[in-house]
C-alpha cells in the first residue's frame, strides 16, 4: 500500500522534468570552441584557394610559360629556397603554433600573393607584351642581394650571437652585418619583395610594394626597438644612435 502523502502525478511529472534536464544541458567538451578568429579563418580560405589556383594553373601549362621565361622562373626558384633557408635557420621559438603567431603570419602572406598576382596583371593587361630583359635581369639582382643580406644576418643572429644569451632574437649584436644597420634581415627581406615587379616591368605595383613594405616593416622594427630598450637599456639605446634601420646614412 502507498503512503498517504504520495502521487503518482507528480512522481511522474518530477522524473520527466529530470530526464529533460539531462538530454539537454549542453557538454562544453562536445563542443570546442575555436581560438581563430574570422580573419584568420579568412586568411586561411584565400591562401587555400590561391593555392588551387597555382594548381589549375600547373594543370593549364605554367611550365610552358616558365621555360620561356627564364629570369621569372629563377626568380621563383630562389625566393623558394630563400623561404626554405629562412624557415630552416629560424629559431624554434619563432616556428611557435600559438594563435597570436599563427594569425600574424597569415595575415601577414595576404600582401605578398597581392604582390605576386599584380605585377603579371599589370604587365598583362595595362602594358601588354614583354617586359625588357634588363629589367628581369635587375630584379634578379635585387632580389639575391637580399637573400645574401637577409640569410647572412639571420645566421650570424642565431650562430654568431653573443655568448650567455639564451633568446637570440634578443641579443644585442653590433658587429658584421648589424655594425651598419639595426634590422639588416628586414632589409634583406624587403629587396626580395622589390625584385619582383622589375620581373614584369610593373611601375605601379613597384610603388604599392615599396610604400606597403615601408609602413609594415617600419611598424615591425618600431615594435622591435622597444623590446630592446626594455631589455637591454641605455646600451641598444646608444646603438641607434650610432646607427640606421635599414639603410646607411639614409634611414
Amino acid at each position: 500500500m502507498l503512503p498517504p502523502w504520495f502521487s503518482p502525478s507528480s512522481f511522474l511529472l518530477s522524473a520527466l522534468e529530470d530526464n529533460l534536464k539531462t538530454q539537454f544541458v549542453p557538454q562544453a567538451t562536445t563542443m570546442p570552441v575555436s581560438s581563430r578568429d574570422f580573419t584568420v579563418r579568412l586568411a586561411e580560405l584565400i591562401v587555400q584557394l590561391s593555392a588551387i589556383i597555382g594548381a589549375i594553373a600547373l594543370g593549364l601549362g605554367i611550365s610552358a610559360y616558365l621555360s620561356s621565361h627564364r629570369r621569372v622562373m629563377a626568380y621563383l626558384i630562389a625566393y623558394a629556397a630563400f623561404r626554405l633557408a629562412d624557415l630552416l635557420l629560424r629559431d624554434r621559438a619563432e616556428l611557435g603554433m600559438d594563435p597570436v603567431r599563427f594569425s600574424r603570419r597569415m595575415i601577414y602572406e595576404l600582401p605578398l600573393l597581392a604582390l605576386f598576382f599584380g605585377a603579371p596583371f599589370e604587365r598583362t593587361f595595362i602594358y601588354g607584351g614583354e617586359a625588357s630583359r634588363w629589367l628581369g635581369t635587375l630584379g634578379l639582382i635585387i632580389e639575391l642581394a637580399g637573400i645574401w643580406l637577409a640569410l647572412g644576418a639571420r645566421i650570424q643572429r642565431e650562430y654568431f650571437a653573443p655568448a650567455g644569451d639564451h633568446d637570440r632574437r634578443r641579443a644585442l649584436i653590433q658587429n658584421g652585418l648589424y655594425r651598419f644597420i639595426r634590422h639588416p634581415i628586414y632589409t634583406g627581406e624587403f629587396l626580395v619583395i622589390l625584385g619582383w615587379p622589375f620581373e614584369y616591368g610593373a611601375p605601379v605595383t613597384l610603388v604599392v610594394t615599396a610604400v606597403v613594405g615601408f609602413v609594415f616593416f617600419n611598424r615591425r622594427m618600431r615594435r622591435e626597438e622597444a623590446e630592446m630598450i626594455a631589455e637591454h637599456g641605455d646600451a641598444y639605446a646608444a646603438y641607434m644612435r650610432v646607427t640606421d634601420r635599414m639603410i646607411p646614412n639614409l634611414w
